[in-house]
């Protein structure tokens, strides 16, 4: 089981019809929508469904399910070092937990800056750029939960404050001013920013007529740096530098995790050393709409040169990029405090109101 766009389910398509071919395993890919990817139980799909793709902040939840099978197992030792060594930031130990790596980075990703190079002529590379833009109505952020948490956090860690793995959040003041600098923001996009994912920002970007240049904050995807995708090209850079310059990114991406209840244990977990490695990652993954999760692929000339430089405009911010808490409790946590962070946005509350709820709910989800 899968996400639902081209990014994420044509890669592993392809995948499996060679890996049938060469192996004579077949591997069928069923898919869901981003919203559902985010948020439903992974301990239902693994029921269901012998491989996973999971995003890294499930891993605790799951650790303590013990729906996942570990895939550092004996004898693959040579293969896991390379992955590990293939990482594109912190892209390969996010999966890791509690001594164990519970998924491959299939995909790499992290909130990075879109822009629309027939608007404007370079990328906004401080906030006060982005903020004159947002008045010209010249910018979308995604709102829609989880993503202005994930800007959140983003503005935290990049001011040099990164939101804490346990305890408190973020300390209070460090809390607000981050807080304040999403508000300025969201106060001068459209509401119906509210209701959008990062797919429905990147559509809106690139129709014919459109007049947004800039997405500051947003997901990563390589598919709109391809020309003939859509009619407008989109490109990608660095996030708007703070005081951690482009560091602090809320990291992203997706790996690949083998069901606990699999009958076809190391069939699955061949499978996901194969479509995890450096060589598949860099030819028929990132040839297959898919945006890779290892560093060969990113640094390969090739791969730049069929999405715009791509890998090469973002790879600083993603080296830099945030890891999320993941300790079991998170993911309810993040949905609600995504919630919190909205309600507060359009009902123009305190801040210091919205940092003492978000510690608060931060606390209880231990």
């Amino acid at each position: 089981m899968t996400w639902s766009h081209p990014r994420g389910f044509d890669p592993l398509v392809a995948g499996a019809a060679q890996w049938c071919k060469d192996q004579g395993v077949e591997v069928t890919w069923e898919k869901r929508s981003l919203q559902d990817f985010e948020t439903f139980p992974v301990e239902e799909l693994a029921r269901n469904f012998d491989l996973i793709v999971i995003d890294h902040p499930h891993v605790g939840q799951i650790t303590k399910e013990k729906c996942l099978l570990p895939l550092d197992i004996a004898g693959r030792e040579t293969e896991l070092r390379a992955l590990a060594d293939g990482s594109v930031g912190q892209s390969f130990p996010s999966y890791h937990w509690q001594g164990h790596q519970w998924a491959f980075p299939l995909d790499a990703a992290t909130q990075v800056q879109a822009w629309r190079p027939d608007l404007i002529t370079h990328a906004a590379a401080s906030w006060d750029e982005v903020l004159h833009l947002a008045r010209a109505g010249k910018v979308l952020l995604p709102l829609l939960p989880p993503h202005s948490l994930m800007s959140f956090y983003t503005l935290a860690a990049n001011n040099g404050t990164p939101c804490a793995a346990q305890g408190e959040l973020i300390a209070l003041q460090d809390g607000c001013e981050a807080f304040e600098k999403l508000r300025a923001l969201a106060a001068l996009v459209k509401p119906e920013c509210f209701l959008m994912d990062p797919i429905a920002v990147f559509e809106a970007m690139a129709e014919p007529q459109s007049g947004i240049a800039c997405s500051p904050l947003i997901y990563g995807y390589v598919n709109y740096a391809m020309p003939e995708f859509r009619e407008h090209l989109i490109h990608f850079a660095d996030i708007p530098a703070g005081a951690a310059g482009v560091a602090g990114s809320a990291l992203g991406g997706t790996g690949i995790a083998v069901s606990a209840f699999t009958q076809y244990p190391q069939a699955a977990i061949d499978f996901a050393y194969w479509i995890a490695s450096g060589d598949i990652q860099k030819g028929l993954y990132a040839g297959s709409n898919g945006q890779p999760g290892h560093a060969a692929a990113w640094a390969d000339e090739s791969v730049n040169q069929a999405a715009s430089d791509f890998y090469r405009q973002t790879r600083a911010t993603l080296e830099g990029a945030w890891v999320r808490p993941r300790h079991d409790g998170y993911m309810p946590f993040q949905d609600a405090a995504s919630k919190r962070i909205n309600k507060a946005l359009q009902d123009n509350e305190a801040s210091k109101t919205v940092i003492t709820d978000l510690n608060r709910l931060f606390r209880e989800s231990f």
